[in-house]
């Protein structure tokens, strides 16, 4: 094993070697070039861990974000006219440069996310896999001929929409862009992505490698800009005419800002929103097979993700055993900041992301829930840091009940019967992912069934490779991620009828 000592000096190198290369980028990637705001104006990212400023980046306003999307319009009636092999090559290019420099970007990662460098690692290993699987299935677009009853030939094609704005979320910063862009850039549109101003950085760095690989200027283009700009420069790309279609990672409440400015010129959306994941342990189930699925669902990125499990609905018959081994496996979690080895839980995001976590936690015990374990800042780690908690005796008037917790606490709900489990589970306005543990077939496919969500994952958690569609229903949103389905999201269908045949 190697020291804490060795490797931050290892990781320290990595960094530089990371800005040797220009990976850590100060201006934003327009039509092909690297340019500062109009205005010249920049904000700081700050590591979470520590609080340090790892890079500057342009704070851009509506003017600058016209400019993005114009490049995009142009590059568009180029770029769709590229053939497919052509476009797999240049993309298979990309992949293969990301991944040589997965390291580098996975520092980069945890600097500004604050999750722990395995994590991040990862991360870029998984958001590379979607680069990889939508190279390929450009060539695998298929058109119809459809049978006709005279000499007509009846015809459909699948064409690009255009220009795709993508604006993800701090998370998940580098999967959420390679799996919309690939998908966009592989089916001919063009994108402007604007990503979170809390992890800017990787996005830039993504841009530089894409610079690297070939890819043609204008095809995609990368905004940066802070909380202050965000809603003129959000609503100036998601009303300006030259924009077909818009894909958002991150809130409901965001999310539906953007469904109400994309309905006036009636754009294609995908919006993947807010999750209220319920994690169903049944009498027959493997515990000790629950309890890692557990762990994984809800402490990847200090339970800072959409599919967290986030409701604990354990069957009355295996709840004391499982709420035990819960609390003991919780307890060995180490805490820290994410470049240090072993490090399994970082810093929360910011501030206030720190105190609706901490609220949440306090809501709870004033109303009855036992902490049976965590639930309180860490300040001797860090401002931002939040120890795990379990919590059992969670009830409907309670915030964890409600709301999307977006944080390391176990809320834990004991049921009874199978009815019940999924009254509880589909009583959310949610609908993004769901997980159940059980050995009974019979009762695996009914509760499945019944589950109001997208995604169910059935004694597994980690349910969602690259083949597969991820998104949700209800207020989770629409639209599907991922698998063959992914590509569809940005093509229309022409129908061309040929006749006197």
């Amino acid at each position: 094993m190697f020291s804490s000592a060795f490797l931050q000096r290892l990781l320290s190198t990595i960094y530089i070697i990371t800005r040797k290369l220009n990976l850590i980028r100060d201006k934003n990637y327009i039509n092909g070039e690297w340019v500062s705001a109009g205005s010249s104006q920049q904000f700081d990212v700050y590591n979470p861990a520590d609080g340090s400023v790892i890079g500057k980046v342009p704070d851009v306003d509506a003017k600058d974000a016209k400019k993005a999307v114009a490049a995009a319009a142009r590059a568009f009636e180029t770029w769709k006219e590229i053939v497919p092999k052509k476009r797999t090559k240049l993309l298979k290019k990309w992949f293969s440069l990301l991944n040589k420099y997965k390291k580098e970007m996975a520092n980069i990662l945890t600097r500004e996310s604050g999750k722990p460098l395995p994590e991040s690692i990862g991360e870029v290993i998984y958001g590379n896999s979607y680069l990889e699987w939508f190279s390929e299935q450009i060539l695998h677009i298929r058109g119809e001929i459809i049978p006709s009853d005279s000499t007509r030939k009846l015809l459909i094609e699948h064409h690009p929409i255009g220009v795709v704005v993508i604006i993800t979320p701090w998370n998940f910063p580098y999967s959420m862009i390679a799996r919309k862009m690939s998908a966009a850039l592989a089916v001919g549109c063009t994108c402007v992505i604007k990503p979170s101003e809390e992890t800017p950085l990787v996005a830039l760095a993504m841009a530089k490698i894409a610079q690297k690989s070939g890819i043609p200027k204008g095809v995609i283009n990368i905004i940066t800009c802070s909380k202050r700009n965000a809603p003129s420069v959000g609503n100036l790309l998601c009303t300006s005419p030259l924009v077909s279609g818009v894909s958002f990672t991150g809130s409901t409440q965001v999310g539906k800002i953007i469904y109400k400015q994309c309905s006036k010129g009636v754009k294609r959306l995908a919006l993947e929103l807010g999750g209220n994941a319920p994690f169903i342990v049944f009498n027959s189930a493997d515990v000790n097979s629950a309890i890692d699925g557990a762990m994984e669902a809800k402490f990847r990125n200090c339970g800072q993700t959409c599919v967290a499990a986030n409701r604990f609905l354990i069957q009355d018959g295996v709840f004391e055993e499982f709420v035990c081994k819960m609390v003991k496996e919780v307890e060995r979690l180490k805490i820290g900041n994410g470049l240090n080895e072993g490090v399994n839980i970082g810093p929360l995001i910011n501030e206030a992301h720190l105190k609706k976590v901490t609220e949440l936690m306090e809501d709870a015990r004033c109303k009855g829930a036992k902490l049976l374990t965590g639930g309180k800042q860490l300040e001797k780690l860090g401002k931002l840091f939040f120890q795990p908690a379990v919590v059992t005796g969670v009830k409907n008037n309670m915030r964890l009940y409600t709301e999307e917790i977006f944080g390391p606490i176990v809320g834990v709900i004991k049921f009874e019967t199978e009815e019940d489990c999924v009254r509880i589970s589909n009583g959310t306005n949610y609908g993004l992912a769901s997980y159940l543990f059980s050995k009974d077939v019979q009762q695996i496919f009914r509760v499945a069934r019944k589950l109001e969500a997208g995604m169910v994952g059935v004694n597994e958690c980690r349910a969602f490779p690259v083949e597969t569609p991820f998104g949700g229903i209800k207020e989770s949103g629409f639209g599907r991620e991922g698998s063959h389905h992914g590509v569809l999201e940005y093509t229309y269908i022409k129908y061309t009828c040929l006749g006197d045949l």
